[in-house]
């Protein structure tokens, strides 16, 4: 293999630092976005959950609207992300939209930052820190995975997500809003994936054949499902019940499908495999720590428009 000129390795190095920003601002995006639409969502009645009916009333709130639009710019912004790292790498990035989330709800909240999630900040920064370093650091590799195993992976993360869904509906306050939310997470993880293959298929320059294949649609079909859920998510209590799950969710699924899908090489060395899981569990640890906190937890408004005065429980007042 030709070794790569000075100038090759500039413009890499510089495409790169681009990539990593994008993922900064995309992570940004989503972050606002999450909670301007929550904000919104657990006012409705909860018998909304997991109803057509649910997003009927959030599309009319001017609010959700505008938290909806900053998240599908975050998502526009994320697709080029993804389309140009792999996912054990874009992954972890796009996981600190929950540091994000936490700077807008602590003024929404009027809530102190506690010790707790100033912990929590911290620790999902080194995790995404280490997650990115092990990525980035030479050494021996394996690929295990195929293009071939897109059918298998894709059912199962949707049989997964479905059942957690399930689950979900059976349960109500904080466990109700964890399992959907989980739900979400694994589709959104799985949007992802099938937001690299469509991506890589337009930079390739074949439209034609994204627009006569699967993935280009099935990103939309898994997108708009994920949003449901989330939102039913939302709706169902506090964001420190769904948020955790949600933005755990995702980093996972995305990380395995790029592996058993995309090819995404393994490192397999014992110290970088250590390290790649301490990073991974610092991811987990610092999302439940900030989602947890005060901050997050108190975000409250007042009932929006579209509840029509009606009453939690779903009647409407005299």
């Amino acid at each position: 293999m030709l070794a790569r000129s000075p100038g090759d390795r500039t413009r890499a190095s510089y495409e790169g630092s681009v990539n990593y920003l994008l993922a900064v601002i995309a992570a940004g995006l989503l972050g606002i976005g999450f909670v301007l639409q929550q904000r919104v969502a657990e006012q409705l009645p909860k018998g909304r959950f997991l109803s057509v009916r649910l997003m009927a009333d959030l599309v009319r709130d001017r609010r959700w609207l505008a938290g909806l639009f900053i998240m599908v710019a975050g998502q526009l912004v994320s697709a080029w992300v993804i389309g140009h790292l792999v996912l054990s790498i874009a992954e972890p990035l796009l996981a600190s939209d929950l540091l994000f989330a936490l700077l807008l709800a602590w003024p929404l909240s009027r809530q102190r930052l506690s010790r707790t999630e100033l912990i929590g900040a911290l620790t999902l920064i080194a995790g995404v820190a280490a997650l990115s370093l092990a990525r980035s650091t030479p050494a021996a590799e394996i690929s295990v995975g195929s293009l071939s195993n897109w059918p298998l992976a894709a059912t199962v993360v949707a049989f997964v997500s479905y059942g957690f869904a399930v689950l979900g509906q059976n349960r109500s306050g904080d466990l109700r809003a964890t399992l959907t939310g989980v739900s979400a997470g694994l589709l959104f993880g799985l949007q992802d994936a099938l937001t690299r293959s469509a991506v890589q298929t337009l930079a390739a320059g074949h439209l034609a054949g994204l627009l006569t294949s699967w993935p280009g649609y099935a990103v939309v079909v898994v997108g708009v499902t994920a949003v449901w859920l989330m939102e039913s998510a939302f709706s169902a209590a506090p964001l420190y019940a769904s948020l955790p799950a949600i933005t755990a969710g995702e980093p996972v699924t995305g990380i395995a499908l790029g592996i058993v899908v995309f090819g995404d090489r393994l490192h397999t060395t014992p110290v970088l495999l250590g390290v790649q899981a301490a990073g991974f569990a610092a991811l987990v640890t610092g999302v439940v720590l900030v989602a947890r906190g005060p901050a997050i937890g108190g975000v409250r408004i007042e009932p929006c428009p579209a509840q029509d005065a009606e009453q939690p429980n779903g009647t409407k007042q005299d």
